[in-house]
C-alpha cells in the first residue's frame, strides 16, 4: 500500500479551476495554465495525494498549450480508463491513489521517446523543484536531475 492517498482537507482546498478538473474530470484551458511552458527541473506530483507522477527530464513541448510528458515516473502511480465522453474514445489518466484526473494519453509522442503523450491539465498539478525535493520528501528523484560529472583526469 502507497503511502499517499486522496486527503480530503486538500480537497476542501482546492481552488474552483483545481476541483472542476480533478473531481469532476474537467480540462483547463489551453495556453492558459500554470506549467504549459514550465522548462524548469523538478517533478509533478498529484495535487490532491501528492503521488510523484512526471519529471520534467520527460516533458516536451507537443504545441498542444498542455504539459506533456512522454511516460509517468511511476506507472503504478495511474490509472488508465477509457473514456467515451465529448463523442470521443480516449484513454483518460488518474492518479492511482487519489484518484485525481489528470488528463489523457495519446499514441501521437515522440516516436524516439516510446510514441507516448500525456496531456496532463496543470490544475492537478503541483510542481516540485529539484532544490526542494529532498526536503519535501522526494529525494528518491534527486537521481533524474544528476548532471554528468566531468572526468578530473582529463588536462
Amino acid at each position: 500500500m502507497s503511502e499517499y492517498r486522496k486527503i480530503p482537507e486538500n480537497v476542501s482546498q482546492l481552488t474552483d479551476e483545481q476541483y472542476r478538473v480533478t473531481q469532476q474530470d474537467g480540462t483547463e484551458p489551453a495556453f492558459a495554465n500554470a506549467y504549459w511552458d514550465n522548462k524548469a527541473p523538478g517533478i509533478y506530483v498529484d495535487i490532491v495525494s501528492g503521488e510523484p507522477l512526471f519529471a520534467s527530464v520527460d516533458k516536451y513541448d507537443s504545441g498542444s498549450g498542455w504539459p506533456s510528458f512522454t511516460r509517468p515516473l511511476d506507472p503504478g502511480h495511474m490509472v488508465e480508463r477509457t473514456d467515451t465522453s465529448h463523442g470521443m474514445v480516449r484513454v483518460e489518466v488518474r492518479s492511482a491513489q487519489g484518484d485525481s484526473h489528470l488528463g489523457h494519453v495519446f499514441p501521437d509522442g515522440p516516436s524516439d521517446r516510446g510514441g507516448l503523450r500525456y496531456c496532463i491539465n496543470s490544475a492537478a498539478l503541483r510542481f516540485v523543484p529539484v532544490a526542494e525535493l529532498e526536503q519535501e520528501g522526494y529525494g528518491a528523484y534527486m537521481s533524474l536531475f544528476d548532471s554528468p560529472k566531468e572526468d578530473d583526469s582529463l588536462p
